[in-house]
């Protein structure tokens, strides 16, 4: 067995049909007296029911909440907290929300309570993104890791089949790309492994039966448990592919994880075959790039990044980008085998293993 370090971070979760409910309780463990309450306009009514549990310890509230977090909507965000003197931080929402919560608290330092209503996962992590100037740029600070977690399944109930569909797929990236990342380990390739078991399982139904509360909780779970795997593993590939997709190109996120993840799976294949063990093993498959394929085609997920608006000859300038970045990755990357992926990604064609 190889040697490793495993660094464990300190997030209390609050998990549990109605847990909503203990907002209230959990910031007052974290000493807020005056609470800036981040939400979009999709999560309003649980804002609302929020601000009300928090009653004379909202200080306010900022909803311009956008994707990749872009850096005027950062610095306005950060501005109000000041204003407000803000001394926490509650986020509401998916990916974009948490997002902008880490953004603030890059600057200031404030704690964040984070509530998620998506299966993003980044509210377990010490990752943050921000987009200035169509790039999209991240890093890791212990500032940012969210200190409480609340996943109530019953949030993620509106999230209609789609969204849901999508958003499981970002996690369920979180989940592979950590078993090979840098900083893998026997206890992540664990948690990974179940996480990826646990969205198998539950997104097929969720698509389904919507409102079926202990599918989404299987899907929240497995949302957990990326997060909890991808945040002391370093991003590879595939995760900085999505972010030069999303950030230079404005392609939407969670779908754009779930087009490129079996591409990206088969490019590392033969780089990675323990690993990728984990993930076969998880899936019930022996082939897992074609497995992750077959189950974004099972829950309508879209299978090209032409279907999600990529320009094709803005495969070249992407390629160049990932590379220039140079992710750690098993594979070794150069642009002709990116600019590969990316066709295949784009063309939507089943993945094959690259030589």
């Amino acid at each position: 067995m190889k040697s490793f370090v495993h660094e464990a971070l300190p997030v209390r979760v609050v998990f549990g049909v109605g847990s909503l409910a203990s907002v209230g309780d959990e910031t007052e463990r974290l000493g807020a007296s005056r609470v800036l309450l981040i939400a979009g306009g999709h999560e309003k009514a649980f804002a609302d029911e929020v601000a009300a549990a928090l009653g004379p310890r909202l200080a306010g509230r900022f909803e311009d909440v956008q994707p990749h977090v872009p850096l005027g909507v950062a610095e306005a965000a950060r501005s109000v907290a000041r204003e407000l003197r803000a001394d926490v931080l509650v986020s509401i929402g998916g990916g974009s929300a948490t997002g902008l919560a880490k953004a603030v608290a890059l600057d200031t330092g404030l704690p964040i309570l984070a509530v998620p209503t998506t299966y993003a996962g980044s509210e377990m992590t010490p990752i943050y993104g921000i987009t200035s100037d169509t790039r999209k740029q991240t890093g890791r600070d212990p500032r940012v890791l969210p200190k409480t977690v609340l996943y109530d399944p019953a949030l993620t109930v509106t999230l209609p089949p789609g969204l849901s569909a999508a958003s499981g797929m970002n996690a369920l990236a979180h989940c592979v790309e950590a078993t090979y990342a840098e900083g893998a380990n026997p206890l992540l390739s664990a948690i990974a492994g179940e996480g990826i078991r646990a969205l198998a399982a539950g997104l097929p139904v969720v698509v389904r039966a919507p409102d079926d509360l202990d599918a989404r909780a299987e899907i929240l779970l497995g949302a957990w448990l990326a997060g909890t795997a991808l945040a002391t593993g370093a991003l590879g590939i595939h995760h900085k592919i999505c972010h030069v997709l999303g950030g230079t190109f404005g392609l939407p996120h969670a779908e754009t994880h779930g087009v490129v993840l079996p591409h990206a799976v088969a490019f590392n294949a033969a780089a990675a075959p323990a690993a990728l063990a984990v993930v076969a093993r998880a899936l019930g498959h022996d082939d897992p790039a074609a497995a992750i394929f077959d189950l974004g085609q099972d829950i309508g997920v879209p299978s090209s990044l032409a279907a999600l608006g990529m320009p094709e000859d803005g495969l070249d300038e992407a390629a160049r980008l990932v590379v220039a970045a140079a992710p750690p990755n098993p594979r070794p990357i150069d642009e002709a085998g990116v600019r590969a992926l990316l066709a295949d990604a784009f063309s939507g064609r089943r993945p094959r293993r690259q030589a």
